[in-house]
């Protein structure tokens, strides 16, 4: 069912972007639960505030009505999630809503969960609460994207981050260190990782680079990623930078087919590396939707996807992917630099992937294009 947009006043639309902010500081903490950002108002001042921390701890409209006390009766309440009306690991929100003796009620966004779609609000409506939906309905939205594909479609959500040129390569031709994107960009990238469950990357990547796949500039407390690596037959050095850091994440999982060879996964047993078995697909690669059903199961929520562009390939073909974001760098490496979609065969231009622009704006000298993918 469709939020339905309904006119508001400049003051809820302001109210409401404050409420997304506080949501902001849950992305990342809440997993499998979305980030809501709650604020009590009356008589135009801020009077209470909170956001979800962490499933199973109070949610963000328990939290402002626990702040605001008796200011909450007659008060306006804005969330960016439809309030919850049944029991879970907390109690229906739409209870303490009503008796704290709020008056209104402002929404960005109906929760997708067939336990609430719309009921939270008609509840709320049909004990005398006067209800506003649809404010701010974008940004709201955009807050619990992967809580949409999670409870609509049951996978994963999938976040592609490219760095490429701008003709369109991932890397020089040749060997060496080198970084295509500058500071801002990375710090963007470290940004993303602390919001997603796992970092994904192929082998390849990490025979290539080494990387340590962690978020170096976090928020004190949180908690690092899980690392899922593509490795069809087994390939992983013991001595990688992800496992030989793997304390710093909560698990390090290789997915891979048969071709694994039974004494590689007694290998990585013994260092602590979870192995999954997965079906290959027509080209002998790990086949994408098998791999997010896997990952599913696994209690694997949000993915970012990190690897090099045969990862970055197999992904596009799959139709998996819900957002991507290009970090663009203003250089030029050629037609001898590596590919970003290198294995992605488009016969026309009515197979092509077409994409909706989100945001773009300026990463210090680079530039920074986050899209969703269209069906």
């Amino acid at each position: 069912m469709m939020t339905p947009t309904i006119s508001c006043d400049r003051s809820d639309a302001a109210w409401m972007a404050r409420a997304t902010a506080l949501a902001r500081k849950a992305e990342g903490w809440t997993s499998p639960n979305p980030p809501v950002g709650a604020i009590v108002v009356a008589n135009g001042r801020s009077v209470g505030m909170g956001y979800h921390r962490k499933a199973g701890l109070p949610h963000a409209e328990r939290l402002a009505l626990d702040h605001a006390g008796e200011r909450a009766r007659g008060a306006t309440l804005y969330v960016t999630l439809e309030p919850c009306c049944h029991t879970g690991r907390t109690g229906p929100c739409t209870d303490a809503i009503i008796q704290a003796g709020i008056r209104r009620v402002v929404g960005g966004v109906r929760d997708p969960n067939p336990l609430v779609n719309g009921r939270g609000f008609a509840i709320l409506k049909s004990s005398g609460i006067d209800v506003t939906e649809g404010v701010q309905t974008g940004i709201c939205s955009d807050l619990i994207a992967p809580h949409r594909i999670n409870i609509t479609k049951r996978r994963p959500f999938f976040h592609l981050k490219l760095a490429l040129s701008f003709d369109g390569r991932i890397a020089p031709p040749g060997d060496g260190d080198y970084w295509l994107t500058g500071e801002p960009a990375r710090r963007y990238t470290h940004r993303l990782r602390q919001r997603y469950d796992a970092v994904l990357v192929g082998i390849e990547t990490v025979i290539a680079d080494d990387p340590q796949l962690n978020v170096r500039y976090r928020t004190a407390g949180a908690s690092q990623p899980h690392v899922i690596v593509l490795d069809s037959r087994g390939r992983l050095p013991v001595d990688a930078a992800i496992i030989r850091h793997g304390r710093q994440h909560r698990e390090i999982i290789v997915l891979h087919t048969r071709h694994m060879p039974p004494k590689h996964i007694r290998r990585f047993e013994k260092h602590g590396v979870t192995t999954i078995l997965v079906d290959e697909n027509e080209y002998g690669h790990i086949s994408i939707p098998v791999a997010s059903e896997a990952l599913w199961s696994h209690g694997i929520h949000s993915v970012l996807v990190e690897g090099g562009g045969r990862v970055a390939s197999s992904f596009m073909r799959s139709g998996l992917l819900d957002r991507i974001s290009f970090i663009i760098a203003p250089m030029l490496l050629g037609k001898d630099g590596v590919s970003a979609f290198p294995d992605l065969v488009i016969r026309g231009f009515s197979e092509k992937i077409s994409m909706r622009i989100t945001n773009a704006r300026k990463a210090g000298r680079d530039l920074l294009i986050e899209s969703t993918v269209m069906e």
